[in-house]
């Protein structure tokens, strides 16, 4: 099955971007040459924080839109939250990328 990446990335000015891809490869690469999203182009280097899949487009821009809304606070407690279900054992990467700040 070919899902969706909902993703945050955390830009060097330490502001969050969220975004969707359906190859999260492809687009993460893209934002750390400069040519994916206005908002990331001048605030490189960026580092993925967090991600999730979604089975289809359509959840994958709710979602989007829901992690939008949480605002900064909300966003640190969920990427801290998914950090410490990493480090149990309960949450597996979806891809092989370097999420570290």
């Amino acid at each position: 099955m070919i899902g969706w990446h909902v993703y945050i990335l955390r830009c060097r000015d330490r502001t969050f971007y969220t975004g969707i891809a359906v190859d999260l490869w492809r687009r993460l690469e893209a934002h750390r040459r400069g040519v994916a999203a206005k908002y990331t182009r001048g605030r490189r280097p960026v580092t993925l924080v967090y991600e999730e899949r979604q089975p289809n487009r359509s959840s994958a821009l709710k979602r989007e839109a829901a992690l939008r809304r949480l605002g900064r606070a909300g966003k640190l407690a969920l990427i801290a939250t998914r950090r410490s279900l990493r480090a149990r054992g309960d949450v597996h990467d979806a891809v092989g990328v370097d999420r570290h700040p």
